[in-house]
């Protein structure tokens, strides 16, 4: 096992991906309930906030709300909700078809809202000026973002030329569990701006890949109800 400190030095924030349109599943994946009767955006937003950095929400407009604004204002750690990058603000309604632009015009969107954080550095908004991640947890994951920041963050010194560091099994990269480098958010823009949505494609050139914690397997990429319940199942006792 790698011997890295679990500072925060280099964590700009944390964006949860909440936007998805979740058609499997028959119901938002952010208001899914655990069996501690905690919803899940609650779930993540309370682990996020142990890490002292702004907590992002990419909800796609549907504004749903943390019950943890006391536990949040007594941390003062900033919970801001944010809009998706090239989204319609004249469009808040949302029909029963659901509609998205995908993840990363939802990570575009945080990589320009944490810039310009640290560029307005002395408000004292965001604490750390060196801070050049952002990391990136979905709601179809139970991983804790303390956990998942102290894994990604071993990797960072070891990869000085990657930009993206993300989770991986045998067979598959999970970009959405992972660190994007604000730096990446120029390149991103006019990936986004050329039409392109596909996350893997952009990726691609700039990725670590860290092999997942064997206990994390049954934690994430949950679809359905049953795989739901698989993952609540696998979470530790």
């Amino acid at each position: 096992m790698k011997n890295c400190s679990n500072n925060l030095d280099g964590l700009a924030g944390v964006v949860i991906l909440a936007g998805g349109a979740s058609r499997r599943m028959g119901t938002a994946k952010a208001m899914l309930t655990l069996p501690s009767g905690e919803q899940l955006l609650d779930y993540h937003v309370r682990h996020a906030s142990k890490l002292q950095v702004p907590i992002l929400i990419a909800d796609n407009g549907r504004d749903f709300q943390t019950g943890l604004d006391v536990h949040l204002e007594s941390l003062n750690v900033p919970v801001i909700h944010i809009t998706d990058y090239g989204a319609d603000l004249d469009s808040s309604e949302h029909d029963e078809q659901i509609k998205t632009g995908g993840a990363l015009v939802a990570i575009e969107s945080a990589l320009q809202t944490l810039n310009g954080l640290i560029s307005l550095n002395d408000s004292g908004v965001s604490k750390n000026v060196q801070a050049s991640w952002l990391l990136v947890i979905s709601c179809d994951s139970l991983i804790p973002a303390t956990d998942l920041w102290q894994k990604l963050q071993c990797e960072i010194s070891l990869a000085a030329d990657k930009k993206v560091i993300c989770l991986k099994d045998d067979g598959h990269l999970y970009p959405l569990l992972g660190l994007y480098q604000l730096s990446i958010e120029p390149d991103l823009k006019a990936y986004i701006d050329s039409g392109q949505r596909r996350v893997m494609r952009f990726i691609q050139p700039l990725v670590q890949a860290v092999p997942f914690s064997k206990e994390w397997q049954n934690l994430t990429n949950f679809n359905t109800p049953e795989d739901f319940k698989q993952a609540c199942a696998a979470l530790p006792k």
